[in-house]
């Protein structure tokens, strides 16, 4: 008797600061990603499938995103935005003499 199957993974890659399309409240939005595997004999071989989505922590509501998308979100969530997120105020260099 052969077991197969698969299986569903959740990671969190990224936590956002987003304005949601749905509620339009700014509010942080977390960026997931969902692979499901091929599993023989309950060990997961290679994944089937691959998607991505933002969901916001405000209104619940969940928005899917490109494999591209994701990889610009979770840029931004690295670091790589310009300016101040919202809500924050811009840092002052520390005066120096």
């Amino acid at each position: 008797m052969i077991i197969f199957g698969t299986r569903g993974y959740l990671y969190q890659l990224a936590i956002l600061t987003l304005v949601c399309g749905h509620c339009g409240n700014p509010s942080a939005h977390t960026l997931r990603k969902r692979v499901t595997k091929f599993t023989l004999f309950f060990v997961p071989l290679f994944p089937v499938s691959t998607s991505y989505a933002t969901q916001c922590t405000f209104c619940g509501a969940e928005q899917r995103a490109t494999k591209e998308q994701a990889e610009q979100l979770q840029a931004q969530a690295a670091g790589g935005h310009t300016g101040p997120m919202y809500g924050q105020q811009p840092q002052q260099q520390p005066y120096q003499s």
